[in-house]
């Protein structure tokens, strides 16, 4: 037989267990002035795209010969605050980084957990955008119907983005989610743009200026084969120990 009993509680506070979403930026250099210039290039024309998020400094991926090095803590976190970046915690390291990391305030961020070993066919995620494994956008979709002129730009934070007519060249379309184009996209379009690495872009003519998804991009620089240039298609990514890949695929 259950028994109900009356407890105690503090009258001032409570504490509980709490999931909040964190960013993870992997640090694969400690030039952090080669850093700067890459946030500068990356997120310059966008001082609106974060809104203070909290951040991880994750340093597993530094090259061998840096592992040791000193790191600028205070300098990485004043690089984050220009980005409307919240500075953390610290996961991974030397035991004198993470000693500096401390000495400034900064949280051990504990190591992340290895992930369950794929099918031999899967896509391999590595962009990471969270602590862990970033979640899929809730659903619903920003849905755009005029066309977007150079110079403009939609961001469809935490959803899908669906346009309905033409992104010009130098327009730009973001969305944390998928972006489908029910028309040609000629201008650039950046999925996944939080670190989801599972999202794709869709285009009814597939002709852009820039497409990337998690952070992995390829510019018109480069020619589309004929397969997928000017027609439907979409992109997806595909990374594994050789490195990351779109995959560029004709839609029938």
């Amino acid at each position: 037989m259950s028994v109900a009993l009356a407890g105690r509680s503090p009258s001032t506070f409570d504490i509980k267990s709490a999931n909040l979403p964190l960013l993870a930026l992997r640090l694969k250099s400690s030039e952090l002035d080669v850093l700067a210039d890459e946030l500068q290039a990356q997120y310059g024309d966008m001082p609106d795209f974060f809104e203070d998020d909290g951040v991880v400094l994750d340093l597993a991926l530094l090259p061998a010969e840096q592992a040791e090095a000193s790191i600028d803590f205070q300098r990485v976190g004043e690089l984050l605050h220009e980005r409307r970046l919240r500075l953390l915690a610290v996961r991974g390291g030397s035991a004198q980084q993470q000693a500096d990391a401390q000495a400034l305030g900064l949280l051990l961020a504990p190591e992340a957990r290895g992930p369950t070993p794929p099918a031999a066919d899967a896509t391999l995620p590595t962009a990471d955008s969270a602590a862990t494994a970033p979640e899929p956008p809730p659903p619903g979709a920003l849905v755009i119907d005029r066309p977007l002129r150079s110079g403009q730009q939609v961001y469809a934070r935490g959803r899908d983005l669906v346009l309905l007519a033409m992104v010009n060249p130098g327009a730009e379309v973001i969305a944390d989610g998928h972006i489908h184009v029910y028309a040609p996209l000629r201008g650039r379009a950046i999925a996944g743009a939080r670190g989801w690495a599972e999202a794709r872009i869709f285009a009814r003519d597939m002709r852009p200026d820039l497409v990337s998804i998690a952070g992995v991009y390829r510019t018109g620089d480069d020619p589309l084969p004929d397969t997928v240039w000017g027609r439907a298609a979409s992109v997806r990514l595909a990374s594994s120990e050789a490195g990351d890949k779109l995959i560029f695929e004709p839609i029938e």
